[in-house]
C-alpha cells in the first residue's frame, strides 16, 4: 500500500509593531564585518522591506507569551530598521511583516537561513541592470539604488551586451568571466561568436588571446597616426573606436584605417604647404 506524503504547514504571518520586536541572542551571525547595515537601511528607505523578519514569541518564566517577540533569524534586518528608527525615519510602532514561528529551534532557524541564502549569478545581475536601463534608468541612477560605482554599472551593462550564444556558455560554465570581459571589446557579435569557435577549439582561449583577435584589424590608440591625428578629430570624423572597460587599453584601437590614414594626409599637407616657401625662399639668389 503506497504511503501517504505528509503535507507540511507553512508558518502563518503577521504584521507586528516595531516596538515589540527584540534581537534574539539565538542569532547565529556574530562577526559584524562586512555587514552594511546603513546600506541595507537606504535600501528598505527606498524599496520598503522586501523580506520579512523571522521571529519567535518571547515567553516568561512559565511559559506564557509575554507579547515581545525575538529575532533569530533577520537580525541584519533589524538592526537597519532600528537604525531608521534612530534616524526618526520611521515609527517606533510601524508594522513589521514577520514569520511567526514555533517550534524547532531559534539557532537552527537562523542557521539555515544563512546557509540557504543564493547570491545572484553574476550574468543575471548584468541582465538585471540592462533590464533597468531599459526601463528609463540612467547609469548614476541604477548606482546610487545599488551602492556601487557608476563605473561598474557601466561594466555590467557592457557585459550584458556580448552575444547571447556567449552569454549561454558563460551560464554552463563553458567560459570564465575574464574571458567574457575579454569580448566585451567588440560590441559585433558575429565577430565574437566566430572568435569564440575558433579559440576554444583550438585551446588558446585566454583573454589577451581573445582581444587580439577581436582587435587584429584595428591600429592601437598610441599609435603615431593615431597620435599624429587626434582621437578627438577621428571620432569626429566618423571614425569608431574600441574601448576596453576592464584593462588599461593605451587609448583604445581604432577601427576605420583607410580614414586615420587619409586623415594623417590632409593634416599633414598644411604642414608641407608651410615649409615649401621657406624651402624656396631659401634657395633664392640675394
Amino acid at each position: 500500500m503506497t504511503k501517504a506524503v505528509q503535507k507540511i504547514t507553512l508558518s502563518p504571518s503577521r504584521d507586528i509593531p516595531f516596538n515589540k520586536l527584540v534581537l534574539s541572542q539565538s542569532n547565529v551571525r556574530r562577526v559584524k564585518a562586512g555587514v552594511s547595515i546603513e546600506q541595507l537601511a537606504e535600501s528598505i528607505a527606498q524599496r520598503t522591506l522586501l523580506q520579512s523578519l523571522s521571529v519567535r514569541a518571547v515567553v516568561d518564566p512559565d511559559g506564557n507569551e509575554t507579547g515581545m517577540f525575538e529575532v533569530p533569524a533577520g537580525g541584519r534586518r533589524y538592526r537597519a530598521l532600528e537604525l531608521l528608527v534612530k534616524q526618526k525615519r520611521m515609527s517606533r510602532t510601524q508594522a513589521v511583516p514577520c514569520v511567526v514561528r514555533e517550534g524547532g529551534l531559534a539557532e537552527d532557524d537562523s542557521m539555515a537561513e544563512n546557509d540557504e541564502r543564493v547570491g545572484l549569478h553574476p550574468l543575471d545581475q548584468f541582465r538585471a541592470f540592462q533590464t533597468l536601463r531599459d526601463l528609463g534608468m540612467s547609469e548614476e541612477d541604477i548606482a546610487a539604488r545599488h551602492f556601487v560605482n557608476p563605473a561598474i554599472v557601466k561594466q555590467r551593462l557592457r557585459l550584458a551586451s556580448v552575444s547571447p550564444k556567449l552569454h549561454d556558455v558563460y551560464a554552463e560554465d563553458g567560459m570564465t568571466l575574464e574571458q567574457l570581459m575579454a569580448f566585451s571589446v567588440t560590441a559585433d557579435h558575429a565577430r565574437q561568436e566566430q572568435v569564440w569557435e575558433n579559440l576554444s577549439r583550438s585551446g588558446y582561449d585566454e583573454p589577451y588571446q581573445i582581444r587580439r583577435m577581436l582587435t587584429e584589424n584595428t591600429v592601437r590608440g598610441s599609435d603615431r597616426r593615431a597620435q599624429f591625428v587626434g582621437l578627438d578629430a577621428y571620432q569626429q570624423a566618423g571614425g569608431g573606436v574600441l574601448r576596453d572597460l576592464f584593462e588599461h587599453d593605451d587609448g583604445g584601437w581604432l577601427q576605420d584605417i583607410v580614414l586615420l590614414d587619409r586623415l594623417v594626409i590632409e593634416n599633414s599637407k598644411p604642414k608641407l604647404r608651410r615649409l615649401l616657401p621657406r624651402a624656396g625662399s631659401g634657395s633664392q639668389s640675394p
